[in-house]
């Protein structure tokens, strides 16, 4: 289950930010989440929530966006949506891509109370 790893970074990240910033307690944290992760977010929601227990991220709301994934063809340069089992260019046909979106797992965000 990589989302216990993906849960133990996430929570490090957080609780670095909650010290930088003088937070008793982390109410909302916002994560941008690509979807070539196959990240599983009910077992990711699940996983932070018990790595976080007895922090100042206790009963945090993860809130979860879905990035989709986005390409660009190293060949003709168009940009498209492309699938996790397919980079083929939907203009040229080649499947020589460049990953621009939905690899990525981004803290963008949290809300906490200051000490």
């Amino acid at each position: 289950m990589h989302e216990a790893a993906f849960a133990v970074s996430l929570l490090e990240q957080v609780l670095g930010q909650a010290r930088m910033h003088c937070l008793a307690r982390v109410t909302r944290v916002r994560v941008d989440l690509g979807v070539q992760r196959l990240v599983v977010p009910q077992a990711l929601a699940l996983a932070f929530s018990a790595a976080s227990q007895d922090t100042v991220a206790q009963d945090a709301e993860l809130q979860l966006r879905e990035v989709a994934l986005r390409a660009r063809c190293r060949s003709c340069g168009g940009e498209y949506a492309a699938e996790v089992d397919d980079y083929q260019c939907p203009f040229c046909g080649q499947a020589d891509a460049e990953l621009l979106a939905g690899h990525e797992v981004v803290l963008m965000s949290l809300e906490g109370e200051e000490v």
